[in-house]
């Protein structure tokens, strides 16, 4: 079992693609279309690889949950990568700045970006392939 996909409503898809282009280069439009949701118009892709993707529809309204509140709602996601300083030279490349870096740890570096649309991003790389050492508090 492996997570397929996640659903993202965005404002804006161009800026959406900007974003998660500069994080992940090697993924393109599996699929674009146009449609109805309950009554508004919406344009939708599938942005990823033969894998995974992320589905962004552009009828979003309204600003995303507060991150440092309590709010339900998406808190994150997070990404696993190969090589992180090259994917945070990417980001900030691409104007996208570090919102924060995760803490200290001898077996991860982690840190997190704020998409257009507000929603977190977390980039992990594991320094260990040992589960207990990489999952360690």
């Amino acid at each position: 079992m492996y997570l397929e996909h996640v659903n993202l409503v965005v404002s804006n898809i161009e800026s959406s693609l900007k974003f998660y282009q500069a994080a992940f280069p090697h993924w393109f439009i599996r699929s674009k279309g146009t449609g109805e949701w309950y009554g508004k118009q919406r344009t939708w892709v599938h942005f990823g690889d033969d894998y995974h993707y992320l589905a962004l529809s552009d009828h979003g309204e309204g600003d995303n949950r507060k991150l440092e509140g309590h709010q339900v709602g998406l808190a994150h996601f997070a990404y696993v990568v190969k090589n992180i300083e090259a994917l945070a030279k990417r980001m900030l490349a691409a104007g996208f700045d570090i919102d924060k870096i995760g803490t200290d740890h001898p077996f991860r570096k982690n840190m997190y970006f704020i998409d257009p649309d507000g929603f977190e991003v977390e980039f992990v790389e594991y320094l260990s392939d040992l589960p207990n050492e990489r999952n360690s508090d």
